[in-house]
């Protein structure tokens, strides 16, 4: 056997195999990392500033102009929003799927599987229960934020609930979003502190209470901060601040 072309065989076939995984290990993260570092939808202006400011940005932008239909509700009579306890505990976990949560809660809220978890809206109530928060969806796809159910956990246990329930209301007209990088571009020009970090993008609904039957939802984009400050952005660029419950012009 030629054992030097032997071992010159191997070394080749080492380097080929190298890089393959090296190729595959860039595409990995190129794919992962990608969206969220990708800000050529900003303009340069907004990207400057971003800079000047150290504003950071670690949620992918958002693309496109989706369309969402008009929105009203109704608060459901009879039902005042009050916590009630479950007839039987179920177990939380710090990491549970929406399929496994629906399921285990399905018999005592039937209408679960209508909401979706939102894990950066969970909080610590006054009284040493944490708290699950779910909002209900529009067309199986747009939260409303501010209409919460709200899950009550204490010793790793899911032992009460609290639902405003409302019925949805939509209408054929539709309502053309603002671009994510607009609105983000807004917050950068006239809101967001300095060092702010934006961890959460989402678009969805903007519940307001207007002391009368019939609620008007508004379509927003939600922007979620490192310090969990919350800023919702309405399709004209009006800006919603939930600690204010007030609409800024811009």
């Amino acid at each position: 056997m030629d054992w030097s072309r032997a071992k010159n065989v191997l070394i080749f076939t080492f380097l080929l195999l190298n890089l393959v995984l090296g190729y595959q290990l860039w595409s990995d993260m190129r794919e992962t990392a990608g969206p969220s570092l990708d800000f050529t939808s900003l303009d340069a202006d907004t990207q400057r500033l971003m800079e000047e400011k150290g504003i950071q940005v670690l949620a992918p932008i958002p693309g496109g102009t989706p369309e969402l239909p008009k929105l009203s509700y109704t608060y459901v009579e009879g039902e005042n929003g009050k916590r009630v306890k479950l007839a039987k505990p179920v177990d939380s976990k710090l990491i549970f799927s929406q399929p496994e949560l629906t399921e285990a809660l399905r018999s005592e809220i039937p209408d679960i599987a209508s909401y979706d978890y939102d894990p950066l809206a969970e909080y610590d109530s006054d009284d040493a229960f944490g708290a699950f928060v779910l909002h209900p969806l529009v067309e199986g796809r747009w939260p409303l934020f501010k209409v919460d159910l709200e899950l009550y956990y204490s010793n790793q246990k899911i032992t009460e609930y609290r639902k405003i329930p409302v019925e949805l209301t939509t209408t054929e007209e539709k309502e053309t979003a603002l671009p994510a990088a607009k609105a983000l571009g807004r917050l950068v020009d006239n809101y967001l502190p300095m060092e702010a970090i934006v961890k959460d993008i989402r678009l969805g609904y903007y519940g307001r209470d207007f002391n009368s039957d019939n609620q008007v939802a508004v379509a927003v984009w939600r922007f979620i901060l490192e310090d969990g400050q919350e800023y919702y952005v309405q399709m004209n660029g009006d800006v919603i601040s939930p600690k204010t419950e007030q609409t800024e012009e811009l």
